[in-house]
């Protein structure tokens, strides 16, 4: 598979809750197993802004899911990915935890001083039980290799939460209205009633 490129049959859309995305996919990437359909792939998020995920992750409307290694290195070429609030639990309808759900903005230029976006990046990750338990069940192949550590896996969902869903002061300007007003000096510019 390449990219975005998915082929998936007429009248099929991709909107995975997230105990399936945490259940159905991330648990068997980490476990080495086959899942089908075979759709979402994996990239290195940290070399791409997020408006450059289009043709690179499965993307599904406005909404782009790719595999990624977890890491603490959230920088791109033009700013950098900060977590906003404290991470949530994935539960099962049956109520039982199996991951983790962490939220980060996008934030342009370098920290802690860039500026934010409307940009918005949900990273799933498995409990570290889980993780331990699918570790264990590796072939003999890739305990051979230890480079690989397929428990490290997090799945990605990444958006642009529309300018509606932001608490501010009330003004009508377009995303990216916001962000070039914001790279010019405010006090120059005035705005309409």
């Amino acid at each position: 598979m390449s990219g975005g490129n998915v082929s998936l049959p007429p009248g099929f859309r991709f909107y995975p809750t997230e105990e399936e995305l945490v259940v159905h996919f991330l648990q068997r990437k980490a476990a080495l197993l086959p899942c089908h359909p075979d759709v979402i792939p994996d990239l290195d998020l940290y070399p791409y802004d997020p408006w450059q995920l289009d043709g690179k992750a499965l993307a599904e409307g406005k909404q782009w899911y790719f595999y990624s290694r977890r890491t603490q290195n959230r920088i791109t070429e033009n700013g950098y990915w900060n977590p906003t609030g404290i991470e949530e639990s994935v539960v099962t309808s049956a109520n039982r935890t199996v991951g983790m759900k962490k939220c980060l903005g996008f934030y342009i230029g370098e920290a802690p001083a860039g500026m934010k976006t409307s940009w918005i990046m949900e990273e799933y990750r498995l409990l570290s039980s889980d993780s331990s338990s699918s570790s264990r069940r590796k072939s003999s192949k890739t305990r051979a290799n230890p480079k690989t550590d397929h428990s490290k896996w997090v799945i990605c969902k990444v958006y642009e939460r529309s300018c509606d869903e932001d608490d501010d002061d009330g003004a009508e300007l377009s995303c990216l209205d916001e962000v070039f007003l914001s790279l010019d000096d405010l006090d120059e510019i005035s705005l309409p009633n």
